[in-house]
């Protein structure tokens, strides 16, 4: 039984698409409803339970653990990837208040979901071995110029998995998955015209796709990642070894 969070399209939508395939009874939550419904149809009758709402809404993401408990009665996974773009821009001169919205979503809601799933007594998300994947980014890694408050967050968002993995472990595992670019709305909008000149500095020879990094969380989830916690994989093409930035 599972949880994606920013569910309705791009990674979001592969994750939750890889999970059902593996087996998993999946509630997807985002914004939009009606994405939801559309990304649930597409899927076998009974394997997901939609939840439309905001990330950083506490009524939402208590409705969603309510929902749940009711009809599914445990939980095991939490995939974390609700987001919201950059802000663009120098730092010395970015908004404030954009800063604060970017870290509210992008890192703090991303705690409140996994207080929400570990606490929850209807749950029992640790008695389970629950599973929590947090999406970063290698923006989290290297300076991104243009952009540098979205790596800001996305850098606190490793940190948060290493503590969490320290905290809650033997119990719940917690890792996370730092894609570089990969082909989504915000990957076009970003270097719309360039593809192909981006993808050529990664060794790999391409742009990550949302199922390259469903693979990866459905791997981290599994029992083979049974001793992997508090890690962050790195997911760009091989563009790190090779000396590039993000």
């Amino acid at each position: 039984m599972a949880i994606v969070t920013g569910a309705s399209r791009g990674i979001g939508r592969a994750i939750a698409e890889r999970l059902v395939a593996d087996g998993a009874k999946v509630c997807i939550t985002a914004r939009t409803e009606e994405t939801l419904t559309e990304v649930a149809s597409a899927l076998p009758e009974g394997s997901v339970m939609v939840v439309a709402g905001k990330s950083d809404d506490a009524e939402h993401r208590e409705a969603v653990m309510q929902q749940i408990a009711a009809k599914w009665g445990r939980l095991d996974i939490l995939v974390n990837n609700a987001g919201i773009n950059p802000v663009y821009g120098k730092l010395i001169d970015i908004d404030l208040g954009a800063v604060r919205k970017l870290i509210e979503v992008n890192v703090v809601s991303m705690l409140a979901w996994a207080q929400a799933a570990y606490h929850h007594e209807g749950l029992g998300f640790a008695e389970h071995g629950g599973s929590v994947v947090n999406l970063s980014s290698v923006s989290g890694r290297t300076p991104s110029p243009g952009i540098g408050m979205y790596g800001v967050t996305k850098a606190a968002v490793m940190h948060l998995t290493t503590t969490l993995a320290a905290e809650l472990g033997p119990e719940v595992r917690v890792n996370a998955v730092a894609p570089a670019v990969v082909k989504t709305d915000f990957a076009k909008a970003l270097y719309e015209g360039r593809e192909e000149e981006v993808a050529a500095a990664y060794p790999a020879k391409r742009l990550g796709t949302p199922e390259d990094i469903a693979g990866a969380v459905a791997y981290l989830v599994s029992p083979d990642a049974s001793w992997v916690t508090g890690q962050t994989l790195v997911l760009d093409g091989g563009l790190l070894a090779a000396g590039g930035a993000a």
